[in-house]
């Protein structure tokens, strides 16, 4: 007999995880064993079950994904994860894969290729299909923001100056102006207005 792909589902929408659940019903060699609504949750049931295949939602409600992806890789070395998500920004993308999932596909992908992205992640093989290749090519590598940039970022897309960032961060006007402008060069920006658009066009923020 043969053996069936065993799956995790790892997902917060119960309408999600339900369509899922009965897409891969349709499929006799698929056989999904557990699901989370939780990265903790995913966590303890992928220990649990030790599936085949995780299929994990970017977003969760208390890890990210891609958080759930990098801790399942450092326990379980030999971890399979598709990553699943709503988002296609070059930097969700990034993240997911260095993290260590072996694809990325979103939610509106039909059943033929997620069977095809299951099936090829489970040999071992990753699952990069075209479009997100391209936007993965879109990355640039000296996008990667410090935490400290990424604080900057957050308070300079709500419209504070220099000096209001200054403040609130507890450095000087100059220190948070040598921020923002290292911001817009590693982003390969002009001006804020384009920093903020290309922080949410890419996935750095949400």
């Amino acid at each position: 007999m043969k053996k069936t792909i065993r799956i995790l589902i790892v997902d917060d929408h119960f309408v999600v995880r339900i369509g899922l659940l009965m897409s891969l019903k349709m499929h006799p060699e698929i056989e999904v064993v557990a699901e989370a609504s939780s990265g903790a949750q995913a966590l303890s049931l992928y220990g649990r079950h030790l599936p085949d295949v995780a299929i994990m939602d970017l977003r969760l409600p208390d890890l990210s994904g891609i958080e759930v992806t990098a801790r399942l890789r450092k326990k379980f070395s030999n971890a399979k994860v598709l990553m699943f998500s709503s988002y296609d920004g070059e930097e969700d993308i990034y993240r997911a894969l260095q993290a260590g999932a072996r694809g990325y596909v979103l939610k509106d992908v039909d059943d033929e290729e997620l069977l095809r992205a299951i099936k090829v992640i489970h040999a071992g093989e990753r699952y990069i299909p075209a479009y997100v290749a391209l936007r993965l090519s879109e990355h640039r590598p000296n996008s990667d923001l410090s935490q400290r940039e990424l604080e900057v970022l957050q308070l300079l897309i709500k419209g504070l100056s220099n000096k209001e960032i200054g403040e609130l961060l507890g450095c000087t006007m100059d220190t948070a102006k040598f921020h923002v402008s290292n911001i817009l060069a590693k982003l390969q920006v002009s001006d804020r207005t384009e920093a903020a658009t290309a922080a949410f066009q890419r996935g750095i923020l949400h």
